[in-house]
């Protein structure tokens, strides 16, 4: 028998029990506390349900219907593309729901095979990885390949889940002021006393809509002997002349040594990231790395998404060339509105606002015009930059962006977002 004080058990409302004993108080009390503080600080995060496929027009829970989306990373559009849902159906079909196993046990099918394959003659690399998640990719790659004698440097601003990957290992660690490349520089000739030393960015900045000097970092890191990796979740697919991401669009493809990206963006929008780069690597990588080793492979069905989806991008580049002026046509229409946008030429638009609270009460006015968008506050930005993120998809219509624009515009005079 177990010794100690046994937990009682008590019926919470909606008959839901809950753990009572001094700890299990306590715990609840704090949460609470600090669940109140973040709504009194304006920065809670409802979660809308919606109730149709993703896409540009939308339906929510509750009755909204013919809602504008401007919130998705669905870039180019196949998230609900016929052909991309088709080839999920067949793998399902035909190879099952899951594999019930991780990859080195049972859990490797031809399906698999092929996406890493066709993912790494995409990027034009030796060879390419799968995981659940680009997070996981970000969590699973810095540990595998540095050691105490080697040293990361890290852009200030990079994805979270590049920070917390770079904190699993044990490099030597150093971060550079955002795309300050005097910075790197300087950081880069301190590290020069490592084994090994890896440069890690993004390659669009998700929060931002900037996209990283890879041309500067390249040669900063070819200056001192250094190697480049890039986080491409918001570039691959429509970024580049044919959608490699950006380090096609800047010309540096063969100075890039490491490219992490997701599956649950441009490619289809269900799930899924990936590291490509050289076959050693991936070979270390099926060996050492912990979120692949230890996580179910990918679903069949993802994995039909992601390959139709790649499928239709290496047939044609016209979906991936249509962002280009659908970016432009909002940022300088908002622009001439009076709207600060920040970053340049990427789909995501950030309308710089800084008050946490304004943007939380503007993108809530916006969906009563029938304008999804969301706030962005701090611990997601920094306090003082709060902002509505805009994302622009290459399914939108040009009367679709005109609308948002036109909302935009009254919702900021409004609430003096605007004079």
């Amino acid at each position: 028998m177990w010794r100690g004080v046994a937990a009682v058990r008590l019926l919470r409302p909606g008959g839901a029990r809950a753990a009572s004993g001094t700890a299990a108080v306590q715990l609840r009390q704090r949460l609470e506390k600090e669940l109140e503080e973040i709504r009194g600080a304006g920065t809670w995060k409802n979660e809308r349900v919606i109730a149709s496929r993703q896409g540009p027009h939308l339906r929510l829970t509750g009755g909204g219907a013919g809602i504008l989306n401007f919130c998705a990373n669905n870039y180019l559009g196949l998230s609900s593309h016929p052909e991309v849902i088709r080839a999920a159906v067949e793998a399902l079909e035909k190879f099952g729901a899951g594999l019930s196993s991780v990859r080195f046990i049972c859990g490797t099918q031809s399906i698999h095979k092929d996406l890493e394959e066709k993912i790494a003659r995409f990027h034009q690399r030796e060879d390419a990885i799968l995981y659940a998640s680009c997070f996981d990719a970000n969590a699973g790659i810095f540990e595998a390949l540095l050691t105490p004698e080697d040293a990361v440097l890290s852009d200030e601003l990079n994805h979270a889940s590049i920070i917390d990957g770079i904190r699993l290992c044990k490099a030597n660690k150093y971060r550079y002021k955002h795309m300050d490349m005097q910075d790197l520089e300087a950081k880069l000739q301190e590290a020069q006393k490592h084994r090994l030393r890896l440069v890690a960015t993004d390659g669009a900045f998700s929060m931002d809509g900037d996209i990283a000097p890879l041309r500067e970092i390249c040669q900063l890191a070819q200056k001192y002997n250094a190697l480049v990796f890039i986080d491409e979740c918001h570039a691959t697919g429509f970024l580049g002349p044919n959608g490699r991401g950006t380090d096609e669009l800047l010309g540096v493809m063969d100075k890039v040594t490491i490219i992490n990206s997701t599956l649950g963006k441009a490619l289809g929008g269900a799930a899924g990231g990936y590291t490509t780069g050289p076959k050693p690597l991936i070979d270390l990588l099926r060996q050492r790395s912990r979120p692949y080793l230890f996580s179910n492979s990918l679903p069949p069905a993802v994995v039909g998404c992601a390959s139709k989806a790649l499928d239709l991008l290496m047939e044609s580049n016209a979906i991936a060339q249509s962002m280009a002026a659908k970016t432009q046509r909002f940022r300088s229409k908002m622009t001439a509105a009076g709207f600060t946008i920040s970053g340049k030429d990427h789909p995501i638009c950030p309308v710089m606002l800084g008050d946490a609270r304004l943007a939380a009460v503007m993108a809530e006015d916006m969906l009563n015009r029938g304008i999804y968008v969301i706030g962005f506050s701090y611990p997601v930005v920094p306090k003082g930059k709060a902002r509505i993120r805009v994302q622009i998809s290459a399914v939108h219509s040009d009367e679709d962006i005109d609308r948002c624009v036109e909302a935009f515009t009254e919702v900021g005079r409004k609430h003096g977002a605007l004079p």
